[in-house]
């Protein structure tokens, strides 16, 4: 469901709540300066920021501490666990009303904070309100922008049919929905669908605003590298949902996702990621899959 474009979302400066900033860290040595630096530049005043080392083996820890002396954030540390235990570790220490939880290989725009608390201030069914990015590549240049014609609700069934998942780094989730669903699985390494989701599931409702508030950066085949990782992920995070009737179509998607990227980099798993789905339940998307993986399979 998709309303109207607004022309505006202005922001209310009689309430400003507290908005905690957890960013979890892992090796992002090359990219702390400027994503540090864009958390500070906010134009949102009511915020404080706490940044939660995942065991990191490069220099990110010194540096976080050397940056201290010049940005005012709390640093904890722990041993590699996951982006999901990173931020329930900071979650313990969060005071906020609202949670925001970026990358810090991105930058967020100065308006990103403003006008996602905005929004739930004025839309107190919402638990988490996401929005949209701009993607650059490994050295910082823009490549392409999401668009959207207007603010998107997304209900539990779509969100769970269609495996949608609401990015973290652009998400402002309500701390009252975290406390609901018991903050994050941490044995559920990736942590975006799996909030999404179980806000969701619990009755909250789920917006996307038409706006661009972050950066995101992509690093060169990042995805391909981690598609067996994110599989686990989506498939821990619907196993709850078994009995629902969107549960089937969920379950598609997710394969499907995993088979844009295996029908090129391992054909062998590819063709057991296929054989999963009941012949029943292939989609347009699954006979794409298919199609590639019969033309890469002809030409090596």
């Amino acid at each position: 469901m998709t309303d109207q474009i607004i022309p505006e979302i202005r922001p209310n400066h009689d309430s400003m709540p507290l908005v905690s900033i957890i960013a979890p860290c892992y090796n992002a040595e090359k990219y702390l300066d400027a994503a540090i630096a864009s958390i500070f530049a906010q134009d949102y005043q009511n915020f404080e920021v706490i940044i939660v080392d995942d065991g990191s083996s490069d220099n990110s820890v010194a540096m976080l501490q050397a940056l201290q002396s010049q940005y005012d954030f709390q640093l904890y540390r722990q041993a590699n666990q996951g982006v999901s235990a990173a931020l329930n570790h900071g979650l313990k220490h969060a005071r906020g009303e609202y949670v925001c939880t970026p990358d810090l290989d991105d930058i967020m725009l100065p308006s990103s904070v403003r006008l996602r608390a905005d929004y739930l201030n004025q839309h107190p069914e919402v638990g988490c309100v996401g929005a949209l990015i701009i993607y650059m590549d490994s050295d910082g240049n823009d490549t392409k922008m999401q668009k959207l014609s207007g603010i998107k609700k997304l209900s539990f069934d779509e969100i769970l049919g269609d495996a949608v998942v609401v990015g973290a780094p652009v998400s402002l989730y309500r701390m009252e929905a975290l406390r609901v669903v018991d903050f994050y699985d941490p044995e559920i390494r990736v942590q975006d669908f799996q909030m999404t989701l179980k806000i969701a599931s619990k009755g909250y409702e789920v917006h996307v605003l038409p706006v661009n508030v972050t950066r995101y950066r992509r690093h060169p085949n990042n995805l391909s590298r981690r598609y067996k990782v994110l599989l686990d992920a989506d498939m821990r995070t619907i196993a709850p949902y078994r009995a629902h009737p969107a549960y089937n179509r969920g379950f598609t998607a997710i394969i499907n996702k995993a088979l844009k990227y295996a029908v090129v980099s391992d054909k062998k798993y590819a063709w057991s990621l296929l054989r999963s789905i009941p012949l029943r339940q292939f989609n347009k998307t699954t006979f794409r899959r298919f199609k590639r993986l019969l033309l890469h399979r002809q030409s090596s």
